[in-house]
């Protein structure tokens, strides 16, 4: 099974959202439809409706993102228990659209949902995704950009569990604004210590006390 393809079903809906920037890309019915990439049979059920179905959904999947980010590894699975049990799906066999060289079908499992409108549909993908992604890699493998204010969410999947940001982008604004940062402060060291420095020199007046002989 392709976890890393179903897990991103709850990474594209959860993006679509930036609440620190006030933005919200999830307008109309074509967006959604978007959201479902190749699966058009999917997406050609979605309607108006689901417009405000979707961001229903995707607040809650935001909830599992961030009760992970802090750390809340039970409020996490207890977030996306309750996704798995309102949105169920049916694990089946499936060969569709792959072929070996010998033309026959290459197997793999297919997550089959059996949905009353399109946002039931996805959010059993996008929740069974996520659910193989937790329990194979572990909840801190769920996480939220670290570079404000973007806050988009990512699955790490690198090998030292290292990953910080959603994007090279925001890993280098990141960079970026920690060295600048640096910088600021040694700078502001460097002038305390020359303002220090030249308060501690003694001037003509107060540092040379020695009589004045001349005249005598």
């Amino acid at each position: 099974m392709e976890l890393a393809y179903y897990s991103d079903y709850a990474v594209r809906l959860v993006n679509t959202e930036e609440p620190a920037r006030g933005k919200d890309a999830l307008t109309s019915v074509e967006v959604v439809r978007d959201l479902f990439g190749p699966s058009q049979s999917a997406a050609r059920r979605a309607t108006d409706a689901d417009v405000t179905r979707f961001r229903s959904v995707r607040a809650r999947l935001r909830a599992v993102f961030e009760a992970a980010d802090t750390g809340d590894e039970r409020l996490a699975v207890d977030l996306l228990n309750s996704l798995l049990l309102e949105f169920p799906v049916s694990p089946q066999i499936s060969g569709h659209d792959f072929r070996d060289d010998d033309g026959r079908p290459l197997w793999h499992m297919h997550l089959a949902d059996h949905p009353s409108n399109a946002t039931a549909g996805y959010a059993a993908i996008a929740a069974m995704g996520l659910a193989f992604h937790l329990t194979e890699y572990g909840v801190d493998r769920l996480g939220l950009c670290e570079a404000a204010p973007c806050r988009n969410a990512y699955l790490d999947t690198s090998t030292n569990r290292s990953r910080r940001y959603c994007s090279d982008r925001c890993a280098t604004r990141a960079n970026v604004a920690a060295y600048r940062a640096r910088k600021r402060l040694e700078a502001d060291r460097s002038e305390r210590t020359g303002l220090a420095a030249d308060s501690a020199q003694p001037t003509s007046a107060q540092g040379d006390r020695r009589p004045d002989l001349r005249g005598r």
